[in-house]
């Protein structure tokens, strides 16, 4: 069930960020399970849900350090955890910056590099 207010409230705290990192090379948006997502060369590395939270990729060991800190939980699909994916709820709208950032720097990290192209780092 999408819920539109909340949905609304995460992406006024995403999109400024979206902002800023959509003007660094081989990043743009695209749709990721029904929504704008954040991606490094079409690779999504984190969008708002249709409950307002936020969703990010991290390696699987960072994702438990935000649940073991009560930062976030895990993403679940289809009844199980996702395991390089974190959703932050918007009560914690203060560490989406650091962690969309961290989040597109893991993403541009494991994503091949076309030949010539400029990455996200340079």
């Amino acid at each position: 069930m999408v819920d539109r207010d909340a949905m609304a409230r995460g992406r006024e705290i995403l999109d400024p960020l979206a902002e800023r990192l959509c003007a660094l090379p081989g990043i743009d948006t695209g749709r990721m399970f029904g929504t704008e997502g954040l991606r490094v060369r079409g690779k999504v590395f984190a969008f708002v849900t249709h409950n307002g939270s936020l969703v990010v990729k991290l390696p699987e060991e960072r994702i438990g350090e935000l649940i073991d800190e009560g930062v976030a939980g895990p993403m679940i699909m289809r009844g199980r955890p996702l395991r390089e994916w974190a959703e932050v709820p918007i009560t914690a709208a203060p560490t989406w910056e650091p962690l969309v950032d961290e989040a597109r720097a893991f993403v541009d990290a494991i994503t091949p590099k076309r030949e010539g192209a400029e990455t996200a780092s340079d």
